[in-house]
């Protein structure tokens, strides 16, 4: 492991009426492939912090935190991924897209139907089982 860069980052699971907001990328190497948005944590900055200020940079929209759903870990060919993902809501402006070229809002019986990053499988995982639970 020495040497392999790690990555600690943060994604927001925005959710509204039992859908949830995946959002495409539009370029590098995933491009094509589904996530849940969010970004990279700065020094000294929280898990919950990080997802607000992507959201804000990445989609022009405020997000509310509910909760913090899971972490989960990858290991990608280059870099160790953690992500931290909190499930949220939309507070104030709209979702506008700037850095993917493509967005849904999936029902839980739907998120099987879009080929997401690796990573972002496991979340999906831990969302059927959250949903599950609460429905």
């Amino acid at each position: 492991m020495t040497g392999m860069k790690s990555i600690r980052v943060s994604a927001a699971v925005i959710h509204s009426d039992g859908r949830v907001y995946a959002t495409r990328r539009g370029h590098g190497e995933f491009r094509g492939l589904w996530e849940f948005p969010g970004g990279k944590q700065e020094p000294g900055e929280t898990g919950e912090a990080a997802a607000i200020r992507e959201i804000r940079e990445e989609l022009g929209a405020m997000i509310g935190i509910e909760k913090h759903l899971c972490t989960v870990e990858y290991q990608y060919p280059s870099f160790h991924l953690t992500m931290d993902c909190y499930l949220s809501y939309v507070k104030e402006g709209q979702l506008t897209l700037s850095e993917h070229d493509d967005a849904a809002w999936l029902s839980i019986d739907e998120l099987d139907a879009v080929q997401w990053l690796p990573a972002d499988v496991l979340v999906v995982e831990e969302l059927k089982k959250h949903f599950a639970s609460v429905l």
